[in-house]
């Protein structure tokens, strides 16, 4: 299997600054990215810390219309993205979508699965486009 590292959770929530703010306050999460919208996937994102915890990425629909919110996906540093597609492939993971460079990550590369009945995103930066100084 490929040396995954668990980088952070993706959650759909209804309003992005709203939610962000209440994990600030109740969670002591501080928000590290300025909003952002990923026209590939349609959604607007922030990224939150907390020392010593996982990063959160919080995302919202840009277009209207019914949407499922909580767990979006789980985001997982991938070293080498081609040939960890082909092995979680090999090991029954469902592609989603394709390389592509992602918005939020600087334009680096991600791509989605589907593992175990969850959302997977892949990716190869922990660079955050749009970082809060």
């Amino acid at each position: 299997m490929p040396d995954l590292r668990l980088d952070h959770i993706g959650i759909q929530v209804r309003d992005l600054l709203r939610t962000a703010e209440a994990f600030e306050r109740l969670f002591g999460y501080r928000r590290v990215t300025d909003p952002v919208v990923s026209t590939r996937h349609g959604v607007r994102g922030v990224f939150l810390e907390k020392a010593d915890s996982i990063a959160l990425e919080l995302i919202t629909p840009v277009t209207p219309g019914p949407h499922a919110y909580g767990l979006h996906h789980l985001g997982f540093m991938a070293p080498d993205l081609e040939s960890t597609l082909v092995e979680l492939g090999v090991a029954g993971a469902h592609m989603l979508s394709p390389p592509q460079p992602g918005e939020m990550f600087d334009d680096e590369l991600i791509a989605f699965v589907r593992a175990a009945g969850i959302n997977v995103e892949l990716i190869t930066t922990d660079r955050r486009r749009a970082r809060i100084l």
